[in-house]
């Protein structure tokens, strides 16, 4: 036991002495603990050498949130002092000097210091001072958030505000989240959140807003916890209008029919509750309301060749409107068709002509860039036709025309021509060398 407690303060020795820092005789695990209400909270405290090695001399003490200090526990080695007003609450834990504080108040919250003072036995008349500061909170529980919205009923887009407030029965230190469609909600131009966030102000209400909505809260001691979904309905629209059919030809806003057909159309757009439709034709000098309803019937045979039509819709709540005008052409589909054939034969025709063009031009780019490159040429080295060379007539069948040929060797594939022929018959003259050895 003595050689222990001979190394431990060797140890702290060599520490003090390289890093001008004192050795940790005593360990606090975290400097902030987290308390639930009406629950037991242990503040732990390590000691680094042996209790034996020392005596021992200090005291807890609680700084509350207004400041105000108060001695909870002295104690020695061989004793301790607990204040009478926490005697039946505190729990000091020998010998490491941790301290126990049994079902938890709002009062227990503060900063709870712990003061040593240390004598070893090896260093009598040496007095090590340690202190260390715990941070307590104390907090309850959150109950399910409950979430209230205002109005209740369904707003209209760009006209309406809404708030929604969140609220718990139980809890302290909440922390709020709002969630739409289990999206996250952030400030924004139109979303702005109270201080704690426990209020969303939605300023004015789009069609983007409606949707589920969700309360989500939190505290230290507890888990996240949500709320019931609300539904925010709203009124909006109309938008993205458009005509449609399932028959005749559609080129952008024209619709082609063949004659004696019969059409129907139907006018859609988004918006809440449904548009009410007018189909309206119009002619250059007048209109017309046609029908109502968000389906048009046409009998192609009680139409001029061209006629324009319009689509209203309107949104009898929003007292919004939008408009979709097209035309209607009563033609043969077929010769339609046929023309757009007879356009697309045209037109393949004129890109075969196009390459073929660029073939042949390519190609007689080719042969001249060839002939300028490789001009032709006769004997390169005129010792070849070097000897004595001697014309032999030989008569035609006709009169004579001059002509030349190389060898008699070809002379029978050329007798039929009537013209004197003559070859040429070369004579190479032995060289020096070859006379004298004669």
């Amino acid at each position: 036991m003595e050689a222990t407690r001979t190394t431990v303060l060797c140890v702290c020795s060599v520490l003090f002495a390289l890093t001008d820092v004192g050795c940790e005789l005593i360990h606090i695990r975290s400097s902030v603990h987290h308390g639930t209400k009406g629950k037991d909270l242990l503040l732990s405290v390590d000691a680094r050498f042996p209790p034996d090695a020392a005596e021992i001399q200090g005291s807890w003490s609680h700084i509350n949130v207004n400041g105000a200090s108060t001695i909870l526990v002295s104690f020695n080695k061989d004793s301790k002092i607990i204040d009478m007003m926490y005697r039946k609450r505190l729990d000091f834990k020998e010998p490491n000097a941790s301290l126990s504080i049994r079902n938890l108040s709002e009062d227990d919250e503060g900063y709870y210091k712990l003061s040593l003072n240390i004598e070893f036995h090896s260093e009598k008349g040496t007095v090590k001072k340690e202190e260390r500061t715990i941070h307590v909170t104390v907090d309850e529980p959150v109950s399910r958030p409950v979430i209230e919205r205002k109005p209740s009923y369904t707003v209209i887009e760009d006209k309406a505000n809404v708030t929604w407030t969140c609220s718990v029965e139980k809890g302290t230190r909440v922390a709020f989240r709002w969630l739409r469609d289990n999206v996250l909600l952030t400030p924004s131009e139109r979303y702005h959140f109270t201080q704690d966030k426990s209020t969303l102000l939605i300023s004015p209400v789009r069609k983007e807003d409606k949707g589920t909505y969700r309360c989500a809260v939190s505290n230290p001691v507890s888990q996240i916890m949500e709320s019931r979904g609300v539904e925010l309905n709203v009124y909006y629209g109309p938008y993205n209008l458009e005509v449609n059919s399932g028959q005749g030809l559609r080129t952008g806003k024209v619709f082609t029919i063949n004659p004696g057909e019969l059409v129907h159309f139907e006018c859609q757009a988004d918006s809440n509750p449904p548009n009410s439709y007018v189909w309206i034709s119009k002619s250059p000098n007048a209109t017309k309301i046609i029908t109502t309803g968000p389906q048009l019937q046409v009998k192609s045979d009680e139409l001029a060749q061209t006629e324009d039509y319009l689509c209203r819709a309107f949104n009898n709540v929003t007292k919004k409107q939008d408009e979709a005008q097209f035309t209607l052409v009563v033609a043969s589909l077929r010769t339609v068709k046929e023309k757009y054939a007879d356009d697309g034969r045209s037109t393949s025709l004129l890109a075969a002509i196009a390459v073929c063009s660029s073939f042949i031009i390519g190609f007689m780019l080719l042969f001249l860039f060839r002939r300028a490159c490789h001009p032709k040429r006769g004997h390169e080295d005129a010792a070849d036709d070097f000897g004595i060379y001697e014309f032999v007539s030989i008569p035609g069948k006709m009169d004579s025309t001059q002509s030349s040929c190389k060898s008699l060797a070809r002379l029978e594939s050329i007798q039929d021509m009537h013209t004197t022929i003559y070859d040429v018959i070369r004579h190479v003259p032995e060289s020096p060398s070859a006379s004298l050895l004669k």
